[in-house]
């Protein structure tokens, strides 16, 4: 088989370059990223790049050219900064993914694989878990959820157009592991934020409001995801996340502090949009949001249909990338692991 994966040289797509190198029915893995890796280093080594920016003009054309004869094609692609210019991630999230459904179709590709994300769903329970037919409306202030969420309809549009084309949909919780920590430090906490101490001193308390309850799992879970829906042809969409449900109890316990201290939502969005706006840090308040609004889901149709199983718990995940973040782990081999986030950064 012939895999192109679209945005890998990221958090997803540097363990799915990982994963289909052990496939023995993958014989040749193609790689679309802006800005090429170092071509000798595991796993971008065994890989065809070709350096291609899916918010271009002519990204359709060019992606086309790759896509021809592929079996299947992954987009992975995506842009998280700057987080205060709106229209360029824009350009790149949704425009970006529309040329890539065109190439799908232009070329002939039978089977189209794409991230979404838990924050694609609107506002749900965290009392009980959703599936996949929970609706996936976003929340509105939050541009990561509003932009997840208009691609949703754009592949539900496609798939109406392309009844001969498989779309297959994962909607992960937050993706976890030891080699992205360099990447989500300069996503979510930039330069001013140092995060050495965590390896040094252990925090009393750790301040978050009680409704931070949310998902995790790790990217080699997401990627096992992604080849057992390439090998069985699977197409829908389907949750994935680990257990347990990480609360502020054994998010505190992840990161060294012996117990958390309820805060109000209120005061801890308003201290988020505060050092945002004074640029201290690069995470808007819609992230809060996310975390808050999002509803639990269920993991049931990916372990029945993909017999799919997350090896790594959500607190070993989690415990992990904050240990890469305590000895600052980074892969000097892809751009973005290695924390080098450009104005216009992307996986």
């Amino acid at each position: 088989m012939r895999i192109v994966v679209v945005g890998a040289t990221g958090n997803l797509g540097t363990a799915l370059l990982t994963r289909l190198q052990s496939e023995p029915a993958v014989t040749q893995i193609v790689g679309v990223a802006r800005r090429v890796p170092n071509t000798a280093a595991a796993p971008y080594s065994a890989v065809e790049w070709h350096p291609l920016d899916i918010a271009d003009d002519r990204a359709t054309e060019r992606l086309a050219t790759v896509f021809a004869g592929a079996d299947a094609v992954v987009h992975l692609g995506w842009a998280l900064q700057p987080n205060r210019d709106e229209a360029t991630l824009w350009r790149t999230n949704v425009t970006g993914t529309r040329a890539i459904l065109a190439a799908v179709a232009r070329a002939g590709v039978p089977h189209i694989l794409a991230a979404s994300s838990v924050g694609a769903y609107s506002a749900g329970p965290k009392h009980r878990r959703v599936d996949e037919n929970w609706p996936t409306g976003g929340l509105h202030t939050s541009h990561y959820s509003r932009h997840k969420a208009v691609n949703e309809r754009a592949f539900e549009r496609f798939e109406a157009e392309n009844p001969g084309v498989r779309v297959t949909l994962m909607r992960p919780g937050l993706v976890f592991q030891r080699r992205a920590a360099a990447e989500l430090h300069g996503l979510f906490l930039g330069p001013l934020l140092p995060t050495g101490w965590l390896g040094l001193i252990r925090p009393p308390v750790v301040p978050l409001p009680v409704q931070t309850i949310f998902q995790a799992v790790h990217a080699s879970d997401v990627a096992d995801a992604f080849c057992r829906a390439i090998d069985r042809r699977e197409a829908g969409a389907f949750n994935l996340a680990a257990e347990p449900v990480l609360t502020p109890p054994l998010i505190a316990e992840a990161l060294g502090a012996s117990r958390s201290v309820p805060v109000r939502l209120a005061a801890a969005r308003l201290l988020v949009w505060a050092t945002w706006k004074l640029r201290l840090q690069p995470t808007d308040p819609g992230w809060i949001d996310i975390a808050a609004g999002v509803p639990v889901m269920s993991t049931e149709r990916a372990r029945t249909v993909l017999g799919w199983s997350p090896q790594v718990s959500a607190t070993d995940a989690l415990a992990e990338v904050v240990q890469g973040l305590a000895d600052g782990s980074r892969v000097m081999a892809s751009p973005p692991l290695s924390g080098q986030h450009s104005p216009r950064s992307r996986g």
